[in-house]
């Protein structure tokens, strides 16, 4: 019997040892708004009668209780929404649904006395559950509402630098975040690269970043897990809303399919900025191209009470062009089929299908020589997800996991040269998973999560696959036949965390995990780009491997209205993966012949202190932390820091309802430079001048700070229309931040060298108009 066997066995025995002799009856059903009929995440059913007892919304909305017969107070609570109380009478399993009223929606301010406290008693640490309502608020580059802009702004994640998408998570890189849309992976999160993200916050219905130990359903990715859902669609009526701004423009549509049973929801989203582009005088900006577009769409059915159906996808697409020259188009597409069944009032069931695709080709004409480069990556996904709700102190999670990966980390086509009609080398590989955890609270301070992922990622043919010295030449050679099994990894990832609950206030979290990574991005630039390229796991590049130790210490304020978390961190990171000194990078099968591996370390401490509720609401986030790697062949084989290290990172968000009808939010952030490699010297060889490089990253970008503000009028709400203005500023007081820095050659002293700054932006002011109807 293997570990994970007895895993199970152990946990399914602890669980029948909690269950008393005594009659206990089920309380279960869905929580939902009460105005569209969609189901709310992470909504707390508490038992007032009982301390420390209740449950949470799962991410389709519902909940299971068990209980001993009698009588009960309950109250239902979800940010935003007017807590509903009720008393009942428990002699039998009982389903219950219960509709909660937006207090936005009433005539005046709802303040509640008693607000949520699950950062305090929930056992999972280092999950950061955005609020919708402030992702509109925030102010952002050309008033754009974006999730991920503000997910940077919470302490241990880390933005790539001014005007980019991609996102660092306590020392991890931008492809170690495992970004879900719909339970579908989304690869590439960026338009106009990087300076909007492929979230259209209109079609969003829940955002959770897990940035500490991630749960055992989740795998594949070293740093964090981002988990967006869309929303499902108004179940009552039709409603039209969207947005105008100064490049883009969005809509939203969304309704009943039959009332009460089934709905949609589409959602679309486009720039216009290449229409300016045809109002220059410049011949060659007139038959250029420069626009993104999205669309996401949803629709759901109930088969009955306990079965209901989803299908939902997303499709974008960037294209960039400079007339005949130069292109670049990329995108991505997902769709995802779910089926969600209530087996009983214990057992829940999730079956989900799914596709995801990125995709993209760079064209270049070489005066009539037209040249392409091309990749791809697509994933086939089938997922079984279980939720056992044995009682009010033990849930159990478990399910399996299967991907079949294809794909082609690069092609170069040359029109008229053989390597145009040469057979794409794609990669297949199978990556299969087999997950459990038990929650478990066996005192009323006391509670744990511990469960296992047991995953194996297997290399298929066909193809030929090389093993390379460290000069970079090949090996050896495996040659795999059609379908053929090739290298499988195996690996356990354990993950265990408790909550001691020192008080009603303040608590008090401990976890460790274990993650591995078997797709590699391979990327020259800090937060990556639409050109890098994706590559498996095989006979040469092994599975990256963290580890994660984390303590966090949780309290509560004035009736939980102001919340205070430090947590601190250490990670060790196995077969991290850099380029050679000096590479040559060619998008043919031997860019792994390029590469080197070792390990790496992160480590950090993390303060957030948040204020939710009040005219006044907003966070003040500080993290203090260190990435570094250590791989044989770089940087003398000592440690250097990782690009994406900053030592300080500071952000301060303040939101301010002056008036019922107008409010004002301002940001201002400040972070260490990025690490970079710049020449100590240089030299001359046949008349030539050439940069001598030392160390790697040895160097700092500028320290880096920018204050955006926004200002947001709503109009006046009338019975089916609603619509506001946004007037927002990016980068107030115009602080010149360096984008890049390259060294030119004096132009008044050619034996000299000067750094030049290019940056991008100064003051940015934008103006959005909003409505729903």
């Amino acid at each position: 019997m293997n570990k994970f066997t007895l895993l199970v066995v152990f946990t399914l025995l602890l669980c029948l040892t909690t269950v008393s002799a005594q009659d206990k009856y089920t309380l279960s059903g869905y929580v939902r708004d009460g105005g569209t009929g969609e189901e709310l995440i992470g909504a707390t059913v508490r038992i007032l009668d009982l301390e420390n007892t209740g449950a949470a919304t799962n991410a389709y909305g519902f909940f299971s209780i068990t209980l001993p017969e009698g009588e009960y107070r309950i109250a239902v609570q979800f940010v935003g929404f007017v807590t509903v109380e009720d008393t009942i009478l428990l002699t039998e399993d009982k389903r219950l649904d219960f509709n909660l009223i937006d207090n936005t929606t009433l005539n005046e301010v709802v303040v509640e006395a008693e607000r949520q406290d699950q950062n305090v008693t929930d056992i999972q640490m280092g999950v950061d559950k955005l609020d919708m309502r402030e992702i509109n608020k925030v102010p952002v580059l050309m008033g754009e509402k974006d999730v991920l802009k503000t997910i940077q702004l919470r302490p241990g994640v880390k933005n790539g630098g001014e005007g980019t998408g991609g996102f660092f998570v306590r020392g991890g890189a931008a492809d170690q975040n495992l970004i879900l849309l719909d339970e579908a992976t989304v690869y590439n999160v960026s338009h106009l690269l990087g300076f909007f993200s492929v979230f259209n916050s209109d079609a969003l219905k829940d955002v959770t970043l897990y940035k500490g130990t991630q749960p055992a359903e989740f795998g594949g990715r070293l740093a964090s897990v981002l988990d967006v859902r869309m929303k499902d669609g108004n179940m009552k009526r039709f409603g039209v809303s969207g947005g105008i701004g100064l490049i883009s423009a969005r809509l939203n549509v969304e309704g009943p399919i039959v009332k009460d049973k089934g709905s949609f929801s589409i959602a679309g989203r486009r720039t216009y900025a290449d229409l300016f582009l045809k109002l220059s005088r410049e011949e060659s900006l007139k038959n250029s191209q420069l626009y993104f577009y999205d669309l996401n769409l949803k629709a759901n059915y109930k088969l009955n009470e306990r079965n209901r159906i989803y299908l939902s996808g997303y499709f974008g697409r960037d294209v960039l062009g400079f007339q005949k020259v130069f292109g670049l188009d990329w995108g991505n597409a997902t769709g995802t089929l779910r089926w969600n069944s209530l087996v009983s009032e214990k057992l829940f069931s999730n079956t989900t299908f799914i596709f995801s695709e990125y995709n993209y080709k760079v064209s270049i004409d070489f005066a009539g020589n037209n040249a392409e480069i091309v990749s791809r990556i697509q994933n086939y996904n089938l997922k079984q997800d279980f939720q056992y709700f044995i009682n009010s102190e033990n849930k159990i999670k478990f399910g399996i996991n299967s991907i079949f990966h294809r794909i082609l980390p690069g092609k170069l086509a040359l029109e008229n040269q053989p390597i145009a009609n040469s057979k794409e080398n794609n990669r297949y590989a199978w990556d299969n998973a087999a997950y459990i955890s038990h929650e478990w609270k066996p005192f009323k301070r006391v509670g744990f999560e511990y469960g296992a992922r047991l995953s194996t990622f297997t290399l298929v043919g066909r193809g030929d696959f090389y093993s390379y010295n460290e000069a970079g030449n090949v090996t050896d050679t495996t040659r795999l036949g059609n379908a053929e099994f090739g290298k499988t990894y195996v690996n356990i990832e354990p993950r265990v965390g408790i909550n001691l609950l020192l008080s009603e206030k303040n608590s008090l979290k401990a976890f460790y995990g274990r993650n591995t990574q078997n797709l590699h991005l391979l990327s020259n630039s800090t937060t990556g780009s639409p050109t890098d390229l994706w590559i498996p796991s095989s006979y040469n590049v092994r599975p990256e491997i963290s580890d994660q130790v984390s303590l966090g210490y949780f309290r509560n304020f004035l009736s939980n209205k102001l919340e205070l978390s430090v947590e601190t961190y250490y990670k060790w990171m196995q077969n991290q993966i850099d380029y050679k000194d000096g590479a040559e990078l060619d998008f043919g099968e031997n860019v792994e012949s390029q590469l080197l591996t070792g390990t790496g370390r992160a480590y950090g401490i993390e303060f957030l202190f948040r204020k939710k509720v009040g005219k006044i609401t907003g966070w003040v986030g500080y993290t203090l932390s260190r990435v570094e790697k250590k791989i044989e062949g770089i940087n003398n084989d000592e440690y250097y820091p990782a690009r994406q290290d900053r030592t300080h990172d500071i952000s301060i968000v303040l939101m301010y309802q002056i008036l019922p009808r107008l409010s004002v939010a301002a940001t201002w952030v400040y972070y260490t430079g990025n690490a970079v490699t710049f020449p100590s010297g240089k030299y001359e060889i046949q008349g030539q001048v050439v940069n001598y490089y030392t160390e790697r990253n040895a160097y700092r970008m500028p320290d880096y700070h920018r204050m955006d503000l926004g200002i947001t009028f709503d109009g006046k709400k009338r019975k089916r229309f609603e619509s506001s203005w946004n007037l927002s500023f990016y980068n107030l007081y115009a602080r010149e931040n360096a984008f890049t820095i390259t060294f030119e050659e004096d132009p008044n002293d050619p034996s000299k060298t000067q750094a030049v700054q290019t940056s991008l932006f100064k003051i940015i002011p934008s103006i959005t108009y909003n409505f729903k109807f």
